[in-house]
């Protein structure tokens, strides 16, 4: 990296009130978003950790919970990968330093962890999957490794150095030794120690260590990086669907066959224009798919939907009583236009929606009694059919006491 591209994009900032990144929204995708790393000092000043470890050795105990526990022998350099769910006995009997427990989706539990996503609101919700959250004993470790993901590393309590190699084409070939996904060459050209509301934003591609320096909290952002051999194919089984019997391989005006078995090259041209033709899409078509698609991929839990649907009536009276409607945490949504209104997707799935509650729905935040009472008959038709396929849930207000 050359001094003049250092000048211009610095790897270290630090954040002034009003910019988290120590710019604006528009300047870092501009600059950095899957470009190159960037630290952000006091990104979160005075940071409040959302929750504790202890709240998150619970939630690694938790049937559902996506955890594992990393143990690492630096003398012996060998690894041990278990995973989840736990009991308290396992935590029982770790050793004093050394290890580390990640727990994935911890903002679909935890309604204050899931308060983070909020300072992201720059980048598509649809783009963002989760927050991971990890703990650390001293030395705790997951060793140098690649994501093949943008992902923002919020430092909670404690302290942990990270190391990076910025260059994009180092060395990612893996270690055989062991079952984590580790670099067997890892050579950095920066270290920090990230403190307290300290913030590192990694591009996909570049190799990075962390080592806590005490036991600390981190608090990973990570985004939805779909490969693109899952993309092909999903897209391949969405088209096949749509495809007739009728439209098969065809070779009119074939020429004579000059040897047994032969594909020559007309053949293959034949299928060449055979398969353009078939992928000539609408946009909207695309759209359709790219909105199911993403809705449903990395889908941790399946939404089951209720096992007595609720009539209109019944509705419409939850609503009277005063009860709010809340998201379930594991729903994925996104909307695109659609004429005057809107295509709605949830996790994979496509509804026709008013445009304005299509975008009132991305915000995820409860829909209170008054808000309810306030919207006509196609806006409550649809949110009782996501109610009654799982997506929503009535939340009744807690009335104070009354001491008479």
């Amino acid at each position: 990296m050359s001094a003049q591209h250092t000048a211009r994009f610095p790897i270290e900032t630090r954040a002034t009130p009003g910019k988290m990144l120590g710019m604006s929204p528009t300047a870092f995708l501009r600059d950095y978003w899957q470009q190159r790393p960037l630290l952000i000092r006091r990104a979160f000043p005075d940071f409040i950790d959302p929750l504790q470890a202890d709240d998150l050795g619970g939630l690694a105990c938790e049937e559902l919970a996506l955890a594992r526990i990393v143990n690492h022998d630096p003398r012996a350099d060998r690894w041990t990968l278990r995973n989840g769910p736990f009991v308290e006995e396992d935590f029982a009997t770790l050793p004093s330093s050394h290890w580390t427990l990640l727990v994935q989706d911890v903002d679909k539990w935890d309604a204050d962890v899931a308060a983070l996503l909020e300072h992201f609101a720059f980048i598509p919700s649809w783009r963002i999957d989760d927050v991971m959250v990890s703990y650390a004993e001293r030395g705790g470790t997951v060793g140098a490794h690649v994501d093949q993901y943008d992902v923002f590393l919020i430092q909670g309590m404690g302290r942990r150095r990270w190391q990076i190699d910025a260059n994009p084409r180092a060395p990612k070939a893996f270690r055989d030794d062991v079952e984590l996904r580790l670099l067997r060459e890892f050579t950095p050209s920066h270290d920090w120690i990230l403190e307290p509301g300290d913030m590192l934003y990694l591009p996909p591609g570049i190799a990075h260590y962390g080592v806590a320096e005490d036991p600390c909290l981190t608090y990973s952002v990570g985004m939805r990086a779909p490969a693109m051999a899952e993309m092909l194919s999903d897209f391949s089984g969405f088209l096949a669907e749509r495809m007739g019997e009728d439209q098969r391989y065809s070779d009119a005006g074939m020429t004579t066959a000059r040897r047994a078995g032969e594909i020559d090259d007309s053949v293959i041209g034949k299928i060449k224009q055979a398969l353009s033709d078939s992928l000539a899409l609408e946009p909207s078509l695309l759209r359709r798919w790219w909105g199911c698609f993403i809705t449903r991929y990395r889908m941790a839990h399946e939404i089951q939907p209720r096992p007595k649907p609720l009539g209109h009536a019944q509705f419409a009276k939850q609503i009277a009583s005063g009860a709010s409607l809340l998201l379930n945490p594991w729903t994925r949504l996104a909307w695109s236009k659609h004429g005057r209104g809107a295509i709605l997707f949830v996790a994979g799935e496509s509804l026709a929606c008013p445009r304005a509650l299509a975008t009132r729905l991305c915000q995820r935040q409860p829909f209170e009694p008054t808000e309810l009472l306030a919207l006509g008959n196609e806006a409550l038709e649809l949110l009782r059919a996501l109610f009654n396929a799982g997506h929503l849930a009535f939340r009744r207000s807690r009335k104070r006491h009354d001491p008479r």
